[in-house]
């Protein structure tokens, strides 16, 4: 009689195997195509090779390139920003922008952004934005548990996330934390 136990049931995927290798390996190849070379169409088959896998088990999986960069950015976003907690909003806001700016300025996050939304689009700009405005969400509901008034979290997107956006995407002016105080402070005049 055998002492072994038997082996686990296969439940379809395999955390940690061959599936998150291969995402991790694809996901790497986009961004070191973005920051190396910017200026290379960035294609399926050239990501593929990058990475070491076939294309077709590229397009199986994302599909696009748009679905592709949705994804990595989508993962790179996620919980890369400390949601501040001062016990001040204006501070918080002051601190979150500062954050967001020099997430911006990052020179690999900035080509995967420009990336992702000219190629994905509104599915590309969710996956760069879905998750500040959660966070933006969580800062003003803690405000509001506190006692005071809060602008709208669509508010706040406009006078702070908005333009954090455009002038790191669509412009070469910096990004400096003076200039992201002075869009709380618009938003929160005294």
């Amino acid at each position: 009689m055998s002492t072994r136990a038997a082996p686990p049931p296969h439940t379809g995927s395999r955390p940690g195997g061959r599936s998150a290798r291969i995402r991790a390996a694809v996901h790497r190849a986009v961004e070191e195509l973005l920051t190396d070379e910017g200026d290379e169409l960035l294609t399926i088959p050239v990501v593929a090779a990058r990475a070491g896998v076939h294309a077709t088990t590229v397009y199986r999986r994302w599909g696009s390139v748009g679905e592709l960069l949705t994804d990595v950015a989508t993962s790179r976003f996620s919980g890369d920003i400390v949601v501040p907690d001062t016990g001040s909003l204006r501070e918080d806001l002051e601190r979150y922008a500062s954050g967001l700016a020099k997430d911006l300025n990052d020179p690999d996050t900035l080509p995967l952004v420009r990336a992702t939304i000219g190629t994905a689009g509104d599915q590309g700009a969710s996956a760069c934005t879905g998750e500040r405005r959660q966070q933006l969400q969580a800062m003003l509901e803690r405000e509001q548990a506190r006692g005071n008034e809060t602008p709208t979290v669509e508010r706040v997107t406009d006078a702070v996330i908005a333009p954090l956006y455009y002038r790191a995407v669509f412009t070469d002016q910096a990004l400096t934390p003076e200039w992201t105080r002075t869009l709380v402070s618009n938003l929160l005049p005294d």
